[in-house]
């Protein structure tokens, strides 16, 4: 057996031109021995987070398939790669040293996380959706569900998929406010999720329900989708039948091209009858699925109108120019008139009463048109002599 220091390792390295003089013996850790033949040394370290095996065999002859199966006797799993001699023409792999031949395995597991693995075999589905399937126990590896997407896997094992049957959802109905060849426009209710956050979403959305009507985004989960409400806000939403019409209608709500107006009923008394809000809207960091008025935020327009007073809620149209995610909410409260029920920027109540009432839009062929979604009847029990 052929006896080798930490100092005579990193020598070897260094003809490999894997280190430099910056590098020491004691960056050779876990060294051991072993013999796969009696005239032969392996000897095995961890150098730079990698398993190495150094190879002393005079019997080689430059020979790959022979170095590889000596290294096997010790390490029958063992993948990798035999590094070229970058110092020597006349051999491809054999470096000499001190009258010796050494060939230098670097191990390269074949190990990957399964979400890693089942997001390459099948990318129809993002990395973050098969997260979800296997926290769902929609996954087993070699018969056992698998408890982790960190999980390592490697060729040789077995992935059993089960996922589970799409939910039916034609029963469900929304109430359609108008539809033609191109587009279909509904009044949404509270409560409905514009589309699903994820694969494992398990309840009815706007998104199921336009999948009836359109040819486009059907193998995604927002078929027809061209923008979106809250889910706790109600009103005119407006979905694309195909293609063309859909990058029509995405263009003008990118271009602002489109006129929205809201109701609302907001917490008290706003200071100004009518005013212009414009004040840039950024993520909350302490809070990152809120938003806040923030000077390095994106620019966020907001017109209002009071329509109507009483028993300190104000009920006011508003007509944003801008389209930040809770623009309307966020710029509401911030003037401390949050909307009546917010029970994120303001208090919770019986619904949020913020409402989609307009939406002026062109669509195919060239029609500008305006379609209107009637104020919920909560909004009049509060305000019974309002014209709403």
């Amino acid at each position: 057996m052929v006896k080798v220091a930490s100092s005579d390792i990193i020598a070897i390295l260094r003809r490999f031109e894997l280190a430099n003089e910056d590098n020491a013996p004691r960056h050779i850790e876990q060294v051991s021995y072993f013999t796969p033949t009696p005239l032969t040394t392996l000897v095995s370290f961890r150098y730079n987070k990698h398993i190495f095996y150094i190879l002393f065999d005079e019997n080689a002859q430059d020979d790959i398939g022979y170095v590889t199966e000596q290294i096997h006797k010790i390490f029958p799993g063992a993948v990798g790669e035999v590094l070229s001699n970058p110092n020597d023409h006349l051999t491809e792999y054999a470096l000499p040293f001190r009258d010796k031949e050494v060939y230098l395995f670097v191990v390269k597991s074949d190990k990957k996380r399964l979400d890693v693995v089942l997001s390459e075999q099948h990318p129809e589905n993002s990395r973050s959706t098969w997260q979800k399937y296997i926290k769902a126990g929609h996954i087993s590896v070699n018969g056992v569900l698998a408890s982790s997407p960190k999980m390592d896997v490697t060729e040789a094992d077995a992935i059993a998929i089960s996922l589970p049957e799409a939910t039916d959802y034609s029963a469900h109905e929304l109430p359609i406010l108008y539809i033609d060849d191109n587009v279909i426009v509904i009044n949404k209710p509270i409560g409905i999720l514009t589309h699903s956050k994820g694969a494992l979403n398990e309840e009815f959305t706007v998104a199921d329900f336009f999948r009836r009507y359109t040819t486009i985004g059907l193998d995604t989960n927002r078929p027809g989708i061209v923008h979106r409400l809250d889910r706790d806000t109600s009103g005119i939403m407006i979905g694309a039948r195909n293609e063309e019409t859909a990058t029509l209608l995405q263009k003008q709500f990118a271009d602002r091209k489109t006129k929205k107006t809201y109701l609302a009923i907001v917490d008290g008394i706003l200071k100004e009858r009518e005013a212009k809000v414009d004040l840039p809207i950024d993520r909350n960091p302490s809070a990152p699925s809120t938003f806040r008025v923030d000077a390095k935020g994106k620019s966020a327009i907001t017109n209002y109108q009071v329509l109507e007073v009483g028993n300190n809620l104000s009920l006011v149209e508003l007509r944003p120019l801008t389209g930040r995610t809770h623009q309307l909410r966020v710029h509401m409260s911030y003037l401390g008139t949050p909307i009546h029920g917010d029970r994120i920027y303001g208090k919770e109540a019986d619904r949020l009463y913020l409402h989609a009432k307009q939406l002026e839009i062109t669509i195919p062929p060239g029609d500008r048109r305006t379609f209107s979604a009637p104020a919920p009847k909560e909004f009049k029990e509060k305000f019974p002599d309002a014209d709403i």
